[in-house]
Formats: C-alpha cells, sequence, structure tokens
C-alpha cells in the first residue's frame, strides 16, 4: 500500500515542483554564503594588514571583527529566511500534495 502512495507522490505535478523549488531556494542560499565566507577567507590570506587596520585612530577593534561578527548574522539571518519560507509556502504545498493524493 506504501509503495502505491509514494509512487503517487513521486509522480504528481506538484510534488517536483515542491522538490524543484526547495532545491533552487537551498542552493541559492548555500551559494551566497560559500561566496560570503569564501571571500572573507581570501580577504583573510591577500589582505591581512587592512583587516587588521583598528576601525578609528585609536581603537582596538579592527576592521575584520565586525566583518567577521557580520557573516555570523548573515548566516543565522538566511537560516531564518530558510525556515520562514520552509513552514510557509514549501509547508502549504507539501500539505496541499498530500490532500490531492489520498
Amino acid at each position: 500500500m506504501n509503495d502505491v502512495l509514494y509512487q503517487r507522490i513521486g509522480n504528481h505535478s506538484v510534488f517536483k515542483e515542491l522538490v524543484r523549488k526547495r532545491q533552487l531556494f537551498a542552493v541559492s542560499l548555500s551559494l551566497i554564503v560559500l561566496v560570503l565566507y569564501v571571500s572573507f577567507i581570501l580577504l583573510i590570506a591577500f589582505a591581512p594588514a587592512w583587516l587588521g587596520t583598528p576601525i578609528s585612530p585609536g581603537a582596538t577593534i579592527t576592521r575584520g571583527i565586525p566583518i567577521g561578527i557580520g557573516l555570523i548574522v548573515i548566516s543565522f539571518v538566511l537560516t531564518g529566511v530558510y525556515v520562514y519560507r520552509a513552514n510557509g509556502e514549501f509547508d502549504r504545498m507539501t500539505k496541499k500534495l498530500l490532500s490531492e493524493v489520498k
């Protein structure tokens, strides 16, 4: 019985759309994070003096600290964006799919 249900779900157009949208969204967010983190590592490798420069004369905080904190914050924000969309659009699509298949 479950095999038939799984086959009906796998062949349904809403399921295919859900998988496509979710994969595209996840890959997009992953690429954003990857580009930001690789850029930061390249900045560390090729411009350490710039990152080590204080924000203002006499300050102990360098440019690298707010940039690093910003990366962490952006990661949390993008995670929140994914969760928001997953709990909204993707859950609605899943419920629609299940109601149509049963």
